[in-house]
């Protein structure tokens, strides 16, 4: 397993004039997120501002899958951005995700493919991986990622689980924030922290491809714990055991969940094979 301790200032410095590794990359999004997410956290402008240029965008829905292409479709270095339903149960976005990447290994049948996933997003794209299918993919990068699970989806079943007649009360009362919650229940079922008859107690024994895997992991300097959604353990996919020793675990030190221009350096370091 190779490590990296990363901080802000030793990210940013000497990603210039580098070579990518990867031809296509694919940004995956997590829970409450959207393409959207990738921009508005700076990610995109800082892929770009290394070479990356945008190839369009994956839109799904219920008449199935369309692509929105953009003019750097043809670039030697490029990234598609997907819109995933994030509150709807892992298995349908992977099912999701497993269109969108055989579409991209169809259009760019002779260029590698690397994904990135943002939290629930990484683990909905080794779920896709694990089901097969898939050709050309050459490394994932998950960024914060509940690989073992989060507590925190726990908490959020616990908070929804109301007995009748009491929910009616909740259901008029609860207001947006409730009712999104109540909404995502099944992925919060997927996302609590691993145990016999779990998705993710499943996906952490199936066989995964022979690829490259990077595990960003957030938490405080020296004590890396991880955020306040993921612990730090659970966010190493070198604790799961089909993944042990397999992953490269880079550390950052930052203690926010979201996504941020950061992880556009992260990301564009590890595709030009400097981590």
């Amino acid at each position: 397993m190779k490590q990296a301790v990363l901080g802000f200032i030793a990210i940013v410095a000497g990603l210039f004039l580098s070579v990518a590794r990867a031809d296509v990359l694919v940004l995956v999004h997590g829970y409450l997120g959207s393409a959207q997410s990738w921009d508005a956290s700076g990610i995109t402008a800082e892929l770009e501002r290394h070479g990356w240029q945008r190839a369009g965008l994956f839109i799904t829905g219920p008449a199935g899958t369309r692509l929105m292409p953009s003019p750097g479709n043809t670039g030697d270095q490029k990234y598609y951005t997907v819109d995933l339903p994030s509150a709807a149960p892992v298995l349908i976005q992977a099912f999701h995700l497993r269109q969108i990447l055989q579409s991209i290994g169809t259009l760019h049948a002779n260029e590698s493919i690397s994904i990135a996933g943002h939290s629930a997003g990484g683990v909905v794209a080794r779920v896709a991986l694990v089901r097969g299918d898939i050709k050309n993919i050459k490394s994932l990068i998950t960024i914060a990622s509940p690989h073992l699970g989060t507590g925190r989806a726990e908490q959020a079943l616990d908070a929804t689980d109301i007995p009748f007649p009491l929910s009616m009360v909740t259901d008029f009362f609860g207001g947006a924030t409730y009712d999104t919650v109540m909404r995502s229940r099944s992925l919060f079922v997927d996302l609590v922290r691993q145990r016999p008859g779990s998705l993710l107690y499943w996906l952490n024994t199936q066989p995964h491809p022979d690829i490259e895997y990077f595990s960003v992991v957030r938490g405080q300097p020296a004590i890396i714990s991880g955020d306040y959604i993921v612990p730090g353990y659970s966010q190493d996919m070198n604790n799961v055991p089909v993944l042990q020793g397999r992953s490269s675990l880079i550390r950052v030190n930052n203690s926010n969940h979201g996504l941020n221009m950061l992880d556009g350096s992260v990301i564009a370091s590890v595709l030009a094979g400097m981590i």
